[in-house]
Parts: structure tokens; sequence; C-alpha cells
């Protein structure tokens, strides 16, 4: 279990160029989902004491993997009003949308569910933080007609159910957080959709957030 200060000096040593509204957001985002949780409960109740750990810091492992493995992508994310668009797809309450939103304030994300009862959590949480770069949506995959330059999403299928699902919705990414033992996925998809070789890597979330919890967890990223 983490305590906010133990989180924000992690967040910082990580992200220097964090600033000090973004770390007043995830200051609030603990009272704001303790309180949400217990309406609609969108963070198992045994796992709510650990929000910054299990659930923000995991979000933020896709901007960790940017900034170690893909710095250009990360410097544009970070640009004011950079107009970078972002499908949150499978949100639930707001995972890895709303830190990552907090993270990058000049990116334009969608954090898209179709179980109404989450989008109200997340859109409760959203509006909260006072967010104007969030949009919360309400349907399924298939409904959306707007495209995308990243995808991003937390273990809701598998990578073969999950792909189908927001193929021809991107430009450049999908980053997706994984875990387990996917080799098998990733040559499953690879053969299936005729993905060009090198178009998949994978990233050790414990390499950065040394903690049992994250073994084996991963950031896949796969590129057009």
């Amino acid at each position: 279990m983490m305590t906010f200060p133990e989180f924000e000096t992690f967040l910082k040593e990580s992200f220097p160029e964090v600033s000090a509204e973004a770390s007043e957001r995830f200051r609030m985002m603990e009272a704001g989902y303790t309180e949400w949780n217990a309406r609609i409960n969108v963070i198992s109740r045994k796992d709510i004491g650990s929000l910054y750990d299990h659930h923000v810091l995991h979000s933020l492992a896709i901007a960790e993997y940017l900034r170690t493995r893909r710095p250009e992508t990360y410097s544009s994310f970070l640009a004011p009003d950079n107009g970078t668009r972002i499908l949150d797809l499978g949100t639930g309450g707001g995972f890895p949308g709303i830190p990552l939103a907090v993270m990058f304030p000049g990116a334009r994300f969608t954090l898209c569910d179709s179980v109404g009862k989450k989008t109200i959590v997340a859109r409760e949480i959203s509006n909260m933080l006072g967010l104007g770069n969030v949009e919360i949506v309400n349907a399924r995959a298939e409904s959306l007609n707007e495209k995308f330059d990243f995808v991003v999403s937390r273990a809701v299928a598998s990578l073969t159910d999950f792909y189908p699902w927001v193929k021809g919705r991107y430009s450049q990414s999908i980053l997706y957080l994984k875990g387990g033992e996917i080799n098998e996925e990733i040559c499953a998809l690879m053969s299936r959709e005729r993905l060009r070789k090198g178009s998949i890597s994978t990233w050790q979330i414990g390499n950065w957030l040394k903690d049992p919890y994250f073994e084996g967890k991963l950031v896949v990223d796969i590129s057009r």
C-alpha cells in the first residue's frame, strides 16, 4: 500500500517535469475514487487502499515506457496542446486514461466503456479533477467512428480478441497493459493479422516498479 506522499516522491523522481497542478490532481484522486468506489464498485474493495501503486502507477507505466523507449513520442505527448488523439478502450473507472490525461494535458483522451455505471465513475472523477482534455463515452468499440493516433487499454481481453476491436482505428500504436505469458497470444495475433515482423514489442513493468505485484506485467506496443 502506497501513501500519496510516497507516490508523489516516486512520481517526481521518475518524471521530474510533472507539474504542481498535475501532482495536485493525483492527490485528489484518492478521495474521489474512495467516495465513488463505495457507490459503484470499479476497483476491488480490498484493493482500493493500493490505488496509487496498483492503479495509478500501473497506468503511468505507459508514460515510463514512452519516456525510456520512445522518447520522441514522450516529448510530443508533453507538448502543450499537441492534439494527439488517444482512445482508452475498456476504461472501467478511468484506467489507464485518467492518470495519463493528468500526465499529458496537451493530448486528447476518449475514455470508452460499454458498462454505463463504470463510465459514471470515470466522468465524475474527470469532472472533479477538472480535466478538459477528457471525453467519456458509454459505447461499444464497434460503434466508434472516430480514428485515433494511439489506443491504450488495461488487460480487458486477450490480444487476439482485443485487436479486432481497434483494427483500423489508430494510426500509430496500441499500448496495452497485460500480464502473464503472452508469447502464444503474440504469435497467434501476428499470424492471423499478418502483422509485419518487429511490429510488436514488450517492456517489463517490473524493471521500473520494484514490487512483486508487477512481476510478469508488461506494456505491449503494437505499432503500425
